[in-house]
């Protein structure tokens, strides 16, 4: 993993695509210029959630051209078990997540690099496992 990469959760990409009126959150702030200087790092499980949920075509294929600038990190077998480790570790204290917000926590430790995200949900993970919440 290339350093100074930033991993971009979902709801950050579906603000900066989405939101057409009113000023666009510190996240999406952001997400503009971890852009502008090539610091996204993607993964294949986040641009799935960015790309689902177009009410037409023509907006899913805009999008999904767009977001091909940025290349999906290869995952390996070690990423998913922690993931797993993670929704465990998580569950048995009673914190409640999906499956793609493990896997984002679980790339997150492995590869040091941190989370952009909108969802109060992560600060709960990070009480129970090793994932960093990106801080400007």
């Amino acid at each position: 993993m290339t350093p100074g990469r930033v991993l971009v959760d979902s709801d950050v990409w579906s603000e900066f695509y989405r939101k057409r009126t009113g000023e666009p959150s510190e996240q999406v702030q952001q997400l503009r210029v971890l852009i502008v200087g090539r610091q996204i790092a993607m993964l294949g499980a986040i641009r799935h959630e960015v790309l689902s949920g177009w009410r037409y075509a023509h907006q899913f294929e805009q999008v999904r051209e767009l977001m091909r600038a940025f290349p999906d990190q290869s995952l390996t077998e070690r990423e998913y078990e922690r993931a797993a480790e993670f929704f465990n570790t998580c569950r048995s204290q009673g914190v409640q997540g999906s499956n793609t917000d493990f896997l984002i926590c679980a790339c997150s430790a492995a590869w040091d690099v941190p989370v952009l995200t909108k969802d109060r949900d992560y600060q709960r993970y990070a009480e129970h496992v090793p994932v960093r919440l990106y801080r400007p």
